[in-house]
């Protein structure tokens, strides 16, 4: 993992305290300034893989206390550069740390959240994201163009929603989920809109290629858009940007959503319902892997409490995704007159 800075701002008699809590704790160097009389700024240097422990140390401690503030930062390089074997050595001779709070492969939960906070934000930047991405789907679907509709993927504004009301789901945060749905709806009715009205002046055919790849619903549907929910979320956790290109590609929220309203606008019912399913599929699976995946990444909640109430979200929320998945399952395999073959 890439080195990060804290910078802890503390009253002045904490000094000695603070250092004594970093005594045995996986840190690679340490410095401190005066700030004022009253207050001094310390500064840790540590692996990135292990900020997170250290934050949630700094803020059991000191959390409550007034004139606290700890700056999490991104280090480009060190000279001199830490050795591996430095590092190690660190990390091995670290009894404090406890067993949940063990070096990790991902980003701090502090970061991602602060990443995927930005992603909730309502703005009429994102508003109009969404409509110059709808604008690039129609244009690729109606020219029968794939090249053209992968860039409408590329853009995709729905994905930042969608894996922020998974992570709200896996720290039962109601703040973050609903700015997540507040967010997602108002960009799901932005497209639809939009496309709609596209659809309904210049209309559309379900015959074309484009068109048809779009409404074609099938069982491995669902394994792509999980494999992409999962994806999604790993790449948010690595604080990979630049991974979320292929990602945004897999997962295609917004091309079925704008081929739905382009079929709606043109009066193809039948077509338009199946463009439908193939987006909620999407959007549930994306969901559902996104809550299993930060899950499994060991993202929940620093304190016991509501650590336990996160538990209980997670588990409703990834038997409700389930059973909804599940569901439409069913009324696909009915709509396309499956069990009549048997």
């Amino acid at each position: 993992m890439a080195l990060r800075v804290i910078e802890v701002i503390i009253p002045e008699n904490q000094r000695q305290e603070i250092h004594w809590l970093l005594k045995d704790q996986p840190v690679l160097d340490s410095w401190d300034e005066r700030l004022s009389k009253e207050r001094v700024l310390v500064k840790i240097l540590i692996d990135g893989g292990n900020c997170e422990a250290i934050l949630d140390l700094l803020s059991e401690r000191f959390g409550a206390m007034e004139g606290f503030r700890a700056v999490l930062l991104g280090v480009e390089a060190t000279i001199p550069r830490p050795e591996e074997s430095q590092s190690e050595k660190a990390e091995s001779s670290q009894p404090a740390v406890e067993p949940e709070k063990k070096p990790t492969s991902r980003i701090s939960l502090y970061e991602l959240y602060a990443d995927i906070v930005d992603r909730t934000k309502l703005s009429w930047v994102y508003i109009v994201t969404v409509i110059l991405s709808s604008i690039v789907a129609a244009i690729g679907i109606l020219n029968g163009s794939i090249a053209i509709v992968i860039g409408a993927m590329v853009i995709a504004p729905l994905l930042g929603p969608n894996v922020a009301l998974s992570l709200a789901t896996t720290l039962a945060d109601a703040s973050l989920a609903r700015n997540a749905v507040k967010t997602n709806l108002a960009g799901l009715a932005t497209a639809l809109a939009f496309s709609v009205a596209l659809g309904f002046i210049v209309g559309s055919s379900p015959d074309m290629a484009v068109v048809a790849a779009k409404t074609e619903v099938r069982l491995d549907s669902i394994v792509l858009a999980l494999a992409s929910g999962s994806a999604g979320a790993l790449a948010f956790t690595a604080g990979l940007s630049a991974a979320l290109i292929g990602v945004m590609v897999a997962v295609a929220l917004l091309p079925p959503l704008v081929t739905f309203g382009l079929l709606l606008g043109a009066g193809y019912w039948n077509p338009a319902l199946a463009a439908l399913q193939l987006f909620l599929i999407n959007i549930i699976c994306v969901n559902l892997a996104g809550v299993v995946t930060f899950l499994w990444q060991g993202i929940r909640p620093a304190r016991w409490w509501e650590a336990e109430k996160a538990k209980k979200a997670t588990r409703t929320a990834i038997v409700s995704w389930f059973l909804v998945l599940v569901l439409l399952v069913i009324v696909i395999l009915f709509w396309q007159g499956w069990f009549e073959t048997l």
